[in-house]
């Protein structure tokens, strides 16, 4: 399915999307569907592309060519006012958690809605209670990040990404160096807090295993566009040869592990005097 072809339920398009950080092609003639209400993984070596998309998705940065409509609004051609007020409707949990480290945890949930809205403090205590059940935190309201294991760090930042249950929470890296148990934790808890408030969600990550056990569709981005896409059943058995290199873990592949260089013996000094 092309962008052209997006049906009416299609929260997010991304139609031939380009961006270069100088001279690095990072994505290159791009395109791309989120359907309204569903949990997608957009999946990718590191250095891919897939932080850029959520930036590009957020108006953080600009396309050097095609656009993103997000709820029928093209990103790049709105104004302050009116990219502040599309903001308002998104959630984002950052790679590195983001949590204020002078903030207690109960004051990092209660932020976005202090900042975000008019609502009364009493109202305010509710949701932020709620968040941190929701996350089975509730009982570590008044800590303060330091004071938080990497993965209770993640859940409350998972918390704030959804303290006002946004149109749309975007997840970057969600999973990095989380243990297999606070892994699966936080996989299961996105997928269930993107069904209970019914929001649309999009995970980028490296992950494979994880991703494909709760998304509803997944995106494998390699040399700036699509390689890949579908249910990741349809995934898990495909031929392409760099989705299966990603999925399989193998060294070798279409996916080169050198950046590009010159020819390495040119390049080593000793021996050349």
């Amino acid at each position: 399915m092309t962008p052209t072809q997006a049906p009416a339920d299609t929260l997010i398009q991304i139609d031939n999307l380009s961006f270069a950080y100088g001279d690095n092609q990072v994505l290159d003639g791009l395109n791309l569907i989120v359907p309204r209400g569903k949990l997608i993984g957009i999946l990718g070596v590191s250095g891919a592309g897939k932080s850029t998309i959520l930036k590009l998705i957020g108006g953080q940065l600009r396309p050097t060519r095609g656009q993103v409509r997000v709820n029928g609004q093209v990103v790049h051609e709105l104004d302050n006012d009116a990219l502040y007020r599309m903001r308002r409707s998104m959630g984002m949990m950052f790679q590195a958690g983001g949590l204020f480290g002078d903030l207690s945890v109960y004051d990092n949930i209660a932020f976005p809605m202090r900042e975000l809205t008019d609502l009364p403090e009493e109202l305010i205590h509710d949701m932020v209670i709620m968040k941190l059940n929701a996350v089975g935190l509730r009982g570590a309201s008044q800590l303060m990040p330091a004071e938080l294991s990497g993965g209770m760090a993640r859940r409350i930042a998972l918390a704030r990404a959804i303290a006002l249950d946004p149109m749309l929470a975007m997840y970057d890296e969600p999973f990095a160096g989380l243990d297999p148990i606070s892994l699966n934790v936080i996989a299961e808890l996105i997928r269930r807090l993107n069904d209970a408030i019914g929001t649309t969600s999009i995970i980028v990550t490296y992950d494979v295993p994880e991703t494909l056990k709760v998304v509803d569709l997944a995106y494998f981005i390699h040399d700036g566009h699509v390689v890949a896409a579908g249910t990741p059943q349809e995934l898990k058995t495909t031929g392409d040869p760099a989705v299966r290199q990603f999925i399989d873990a193998q060294p070798d592949g279409p996916v080169a592990f050198h950046y590009p260089a010159p020819d390495y013996g040119k390049d080593i000094q000793i021996g050349k005097q």
